[in-house]
Parts: C-alpha cells; sequence; structure tokens
C-alpha cells in the first residue's frame, strides 16, 4: 500500500513537471521568441510621428521675400487605436458635420488600420491650443506640425504657384509622399518640388491610457531629424513684378520682361491675376472653386498658355527672315499705294506709305510692304523647288528664333502657340496654295499664334544679335551665389548678326518718330514696335515690342493687352513705363502712370 502510494505521488509530481515545463515553454515562446505580443503592447504605447520639414523660401534677384512658411497642425487618426469618443464634441472643437467625420474614419479605415492618416489639415494656431487641452477626450487622434507657405506680397501667384495635397497618382509615382502630404502643383513649387521639400523625419513618442505623450521613446535613439528644404532665389524683380500687376489691374493680357544676356526673366504678368495667399490653409478648397469658375479665369496664366496673333511685332521676325534670304536688302524698296496690298478683290489694307525701304516699313508698320516681303520669300524658287519646301524654311527660321516649341525649362504647362505646317495647309487647300493664301501671316494675322513668351524671347535674340538663352526663372539654388546654370548655353539662330542691326535701326526709329512715340524715355534710348492684333470676337489687342536701352539692352519686354485697341494706346506706355521704372527704379511721368493704372478695359 505505502508503495501505491509512493508510485502514485512521483506521478502526480511529474505530472506537474511536464505541466510546468509547458507552461514554461510557452511562455519563453510568447515572451522571447514570438515578438507578436511586444509589438502590439509597443504599438499600444508607442506611436511614430512624421516630422514635415519646412519648405525651402523662395526669394527674387535681390533677396526679397517672395514666399516662406508659417506654423500650421494636423490632425491625425489611427482607425484601430480608435476607442468611444463623444463624436459631437470633436466636431464642435473642429467645426464639421457628423458624417464628414464618420466618411473620413471610414476612408483612414480603409487605407490602413495602423498608419497614422490625416483627418483634419492646416488647424490655425489658436485652434490648435484649444484642441490640445481636449485629446485625451479623443483615443486614437493625435497632432502633428507642419509649415503653410505665406506670401508677404500678394503678387506673382502664376510664375510661383501653389502648394496642396497629393492625389493617389503622386503617391504612386514617388514614395517620398503618404497621403495627406503636400506638394507643388505649379509654377516654381511644382518646378524645384525636390529641392523645396526638404526630407522627413519621424519621433517615437510614449503614450498612456488618456492619448496623452509622456516622452520620447528610448530617449530619442531611433528618431530621425527632418532636414529643411533648399531655398531657391528667383530671377524676378519684385518691384517690377508688382508694378506691372499694378498697371495692368483692370485689364486682361500679359507681359514678359527677359535680361537678354542671360534670358532671366524679370517679371511675368498675367492679368486677371490672383492673390496666392488664397490658395492656403482651409480655405483653399473654396477659393479655388471661385477661382475655378470665375470667367475672367485668373488661374489661367495669359504668358505661357495663351495663343494670340502677335499682330504688327511679327514683322520683326519676317523681316530678318526676308534679309537673310536675301529677298530684300537694307535699300530695298516696295511701294505702298492703292489703300494696301492687293489679292484680287482682297485688300490688306494700309496707308498709302509710298516707296519704303526696311527701316522705314518698320517705322511706319507697313503692311504692304511686309506682305509682299513675306510672298516673295514664299515664291522664291531660285532656292526653293517648292511652296512646301520654302514654308518649311520659313518655319525652320522660325523655330531657331524660339517659335513652335517650349523652352523646357522651370516654367511648367508652357504651351507651343499654332502656327501650322504645310502639311496642315496641303490638306486644307487641297495642294493648291501659295504665298498669297497665307500672307496674311506675313503682318502676325491668319493662322499665326504664339505665346507672349515666345515674343519677348524673339526680342532677346534682336538684342542678343543672333541668340537666346532659355528663358527661366531660377537663378539660384541654396545661396545667392550658387547660380543656376542648367541654362545658360546660348541657342543661336539661322539670320546672321548684320541684319539683327538692320530691323534694330527701324525699332529705334519707331520710337523716335514713328507709330511707338509713347515709348520715349528721357535719357534712355529705347527701340520698338507697335502692334494691333485683330480679334475675331471683339475689339482688337494692344500689342507692344520693346528693347532699351537700344545700344546696350538690359530688359526686353513684351506687352499684350486684350481689347486694347491700337498698339500705341495702350500697350506702348505700359511698357515703356515698365522700362523706366526697371532702369531708373522710378518713374518720372506721373500722370501717365496714373492713367494706365484707372485705365479699365474688360
Amino acid at each position: 500500500m505505502a508503495q501505491d502510494n509512493s508510485n502514485r505521488y512521483f506521478i502526480i509530481l511529474g505530472v506537474l513537471g511536464i505541466l510546468l515545463g509547458i507552461y514554461t515553454i510557452r511562455l519563453f515562446n510568447l515572451q522571447v521568441l514570438n515578438k507578436s505580443f511586444k509589438r502590439q503592447a509597443d504599438e499600444n504605447a508607442i506611436r511614430e510621428i512624421t516630422i514635415h520639414p519646412a519648405r525651402g523660401f523662395i526669394y527674387d534677384r535681390n533677396d526679397s521675400l517672395l514666399v516662406y512658411n508659417d506654423a500650421a497642425y494636423d490632425l491625425m487618426v489611427v482607425p484601430k487605436e480608435l476607442r468611444s469618443f463623444d463624436t459631437m464634441e470633436l466636431c464642435r472643437v473642429l467645426d464639421m458635420e457628423i458624417e464628414e467625420v464618420r466618411k473620413k474614419i471610414e476612408k483612414a479605415t480603409k487605407y490602413s488600420g495602423s498608419v497614422p492618416s490625416l483627418f483634419k489639415q492646416q488647424i490655425s494656431k489658436e485652434d490648435y491650443g484649444y484642441l490640445q487641452e481636449k485629446m485625451s477626450e479623443f483615443p486614437g487622434f493625435f497632432v502633428q506640425s507642419r509649415t503653410l507657405r505665406s506670401y508677404p506680397q500678394p503678387i506673382a501667384a502664376h510664375i510661383l504657384g501653389y502648394v496642396s495635397e497629393v492625389d493617389e497618382q503622386d503617391v504612386e509615382n514617388d514614395s517620398y509622399y503618404r497621403m495627406g502630404d503636400y506638394i507643388g502643383k505649379s509654377g516654381i513649387e511644382k518646378a524645384y518640388e525636390s529641392v523645396l521639400r526638404g526630407v522627413k523625419g519621424k519621433r517615437k513618442v510614449l503614450v498612456d491610457v488618456h492619448n496623452r505623450e509622456m516622452g520620447s521613446y528610448d530617449n530619442g535613439a531611433e528618431d530621425i531629424v527632418a532636414v529643411p528644404g533648399t531655398s531657391i532665389w528667383s530671377t524676378l524683380d519684385m518691384q517690377l513684378q508688382r508694378y506691372g500687376e499694378e498697371l495692368m489691374s483692370g485689364k486682361r493680357g500679359a507681359i514678359v520682361a527677359i535680361e537678354p544676356k542671360t534670358g532671366e526673366i524679370l517679371c511675368l504678368v498675367s492679368s486677371p491675376n490672383y492673390d496666392p495667399n488664397l490658395l492656403v490653409g482651409t480655405a483653399r478648397p473654396k477659393n479655388y472653386g471661385k477661382l475655378v469658375t470665375d470667367p475672367e479665369k485668373p488661374l489661367f496664366n495669359r504668358a505661357l498658355q495663351a495663343a494670340y496673333p502677335p499682330g504688327s511685332t511679327f514683322k520683326l521676325a519676317n523681316g530678318l527672315i526676308a534679309l537673310q534670304d536675301h529677298i530684300i536688302t537694307p535699300s530695298s524698296v516696295y511701294s505702298c499705294s492703292g489703300g494696301g496690298y492687293h489679292l484680287g478683290n482682297h485688300v490688306v489694307h494700309c496707308h498709302n506709305c509710298g516707296g519704303l525701304n526696311i527701316y522705314s516699313a518698320i517705322q511706319r508698320s507697313c503692311n504692304t510692304f511686309f506682305c509682299r516681303a513675306y510672298y516673295n520669300i514664299l515664291s522664291n524658287r531660285s532656292k526653293y523647288k517648292n511652296i512646301d519646301e520654302a514654308y518649311s524654311a520659313w518655319l525652320d527660321y522660325m523655330s531657331s528664333m524660339g517659335f513652335l516649341q517650349v523652352f523646357n525649362t522651370d516654367l511648367p504647362y508652357e504651351l507651343k502657340g499654332r502656327i501650322p505646317t504645310a502639311e496642315y495647309f496641303d490638306k486644307k487647300y487641297n495642294n493648291s496654295w501659295n504665298g498669297n493664301t497665307v500672307v496674311s501671316m506675313g503682318i502676325g494675322q491668319g493662322e499665326a499664334a504664339v505665346t507672349p513668351l515666345q515674343m519677348a524671347n524673339m526680342l532677346a535674340v534682336i538684342a542678343n544679335k543672333g541668340y537666346y538663352i532659355r528663358p527661366h526663372v531660377v537663378r539660384a539654388i541654396g545661396n545667392k551665389d550658387s547660380l543656376n546654370t542648367q541654362f545658360n548655353n546660348k541657342i543661336y539662330s539661322k539670320i546672321e548678326p548684320q541684319h539683327f542691326e538692320t530691323v534694330l535701326q527701324g525699332m529705334k526709329l519707331v520710337v523716335t518718330g514713328g507709330t511707338g512715340r509713347g515709348a520715349q524715355i528721357p535719357g534712355i534710348e529705347v527701340a520698338g514696335k507697335t502692334g494691333t492684333a485683330q480679334n475675331p470676337h471683339g475689339r482688337d489687342h494692344s500689342v507692344f515690342a520693346l528693347i532699351a536701352p537700344a545700344n546696350d539692352p538690359q530688359i526686353v519686354l513684351f506687352c499684350l493687352v486684350e481689347n486694347g485697341g491700337f498698339g500705341a494706346t495702350v500697350a506702348c506706355p505700359i511698357a515703356s513705363l515698365m522700362t523706366e521704372f526697371y532702369l531708373n527704379r522710378k518713374v518720372e511721368r506721373k500722370d501717365l502712370e496714373q492713367r494706365m493704372k484707372e485705365m479699365n478695359i474688360k
């Protein structure tokens, strides 16, 4: 009997030992080998917060600040950490509807249960302070800091661009981004996004059961410091840009001014404009909707995207081609009589200018002279075997001066204008056309449509006597002495240098005694060309092209005012005032300035 009790004791002891061993092995597996429980515990106590770097500042060429950052805050949500909370109180704090709160939580849950998602963006500093006091009531939510763009001057919206939330395509294209991040969508902000955005950091913090941060995890050993974005110095002259926008107030159109020796854009005005601060913060969606539906189309960049008939300013390019192809010489004379250039029953009207050479033809903007020159370019059978070959050669000349293309610099969404090919006319006229069929393009009408940027670039070619540097808007990156050298190659036209001097002399006569006398600036020799671009939708557009000083060009400027009428009436004085301001840093002709600012043409 004693033996049986002894055996039973050892059996029980053995069973207990086995059970203890099993539990020990299981506990070892759970606590040491299996990390999932530790990970779950960590995730309940540790929160990883993304540190968004401040975007780089944007300055003008003279160190004036154009874009900087203001503090803002985003409310984030981690769906799996959500617990019961007072939804009505959250709605009240955030000024949101209950249905909107539910939809945002559903969207975040579908995206990821454990990854933080943006719930409410761009909370103001004032609202952030109040929200922080309430965070313990909203488990699963936390606030992370970020910056918002701010514009000390409400100018240059089209060229600076704007920043907005990424879409799914942005996230798919670049692993840097997560839903809720921001990205440059237009202008400099888009073109230099990789430079301006910086590098994200991260911070791990301990969070208690009341959703309160208790300090850094592991003394910050796993934290990564965010790297701020790199600042940029633009080519813009802030004061000139602001002055141009003031002169174009109440008008539609564009102004582009370029420093010809460098290709740097000094100002780029598209009117109507808008205050770039409107597309910042929580008011952005509403303001963007208003801008999109505004019949004046303030978001449309007329300087880069509008294709206008250039009018008589196009005569400068055609005069250069006629000289290059030996259709005319500086002393060649064409007669202008009978009311203009006759095409059967059709007449391209002119003013009976008499006998003119190219100097006086530019001075008086003679339609007959340039129609005849253009017709002779396309009819030159000693050099070209047919109209298609002659016209294609003309297109090549135009392309070499910057037309028919985009410059592919740092100007997003630039368009190349519209000048048809020979094949287009072959199809349109069933292979039966000649120089007279398209002669209107000789004076900048008909099918010719170009952008203001392209016209300003053509003036740079004339000022440089044969070449241009692709127009661009960023001068330096990192510091003002780190010059942007990616756009400094000279691109030469197919026109020989001596012909530019001939055209420039004619442009000087325009200002001293021709159609552009209103462009005269005391003490500065100005070369210019008026244009009146026919508009099938209403009153003609007012156009002016300017180079100054004529003997050592520092600025070329193209101005177009929609429905402004004669080039001498509106575009000419605006271009002249801007040039005076840029070269002298002040304007003496106050009466003219006031008249242009108050003029409303819509």
